[in-house]
């Protein structure tokens, strides 16, 4: 049991038990044999029985000399969580709006702030249009918030940019329908 306002210190405690019995001792003496004081027998056999029960109870100070405390144990690192930032569009446009820019220069602040490895720019679109034009639509998003990061001091080479298209909904709607919410790029830092 550590003491913990003296480093070092500890108590101990042992409890041991160690018994043998029916334990028979034959014998034959040839002179007068005498067991607790009364004479048994002259010249003759004799059996004894003994029985040995020992209990040891050991109490104890232990002192590790030379140690000067707990050493902490270092824990471990965990990553940052992921920060995503939305840049919404509105419909058929992939030009910025003063408030894109805003967002945009937020996550470029955040990623100064916390150990930024890679930035993941992932551009949607909603389900108005054909499925081939709102792919190209969902990269012309993607590539217009990773030229505005670059142009904040973004390295090129931290940014990936990719479109998706219609295929990552944020709002379930059905085909040929305008959801603004769904008209967005997506910024991970990570």
């Amino acid at each position: 049991l550590p003491i913990d306002s003296v480093p070092g210190l500890a108590l101990t405690a042992e409890y041991r038990f160690m018994g043998t019995i029916g334990h028979d001792i034959n014998g034959r003496a040839n002179g007068v044999v005498q067991y607790g004081g009364q004479r048994l027998a002259d010249r003759t056999a004799y059996t004894l029985e003994a029985d040995n029960l020992n209990h040891s109870i050991m109490f104890g100070v232990r002192y590790n000399f030379g140690r000067t405390g707990t050493a902490p144990v270092p824990a471990a690192v965990a990553p940052a969580p992921a920060r995503t930032f939305l840049v919404f569009f509105d419909w058929n446009r992939a030009d910025l709006t003063a408030r894109a820019r805003q967002i945009i220069a937020e996550a470029a602040q955040a990623r100064t702030r916390q150990a930024v490895t890679r930035i993941e720019v992932t551009g949607h679109t909603d389900t108005s249009g054909s499925a081939q034009y709102n792919q190209g639509l969902s990269v012309r998003r993607a590539n217009a918030v990773a030229a505005e990061l670059v142009r904040l001091g973004v390295p090129r080479g931290e940014i990936t940019a990719r479109g998706v298209g219609e295929s990552q909904l944020l709002v379930p709607t059905p085909d040929n329908t305008r959801e603004p919410q769904n008209r967005r790029v997506e910024i991970v830092l990570r």
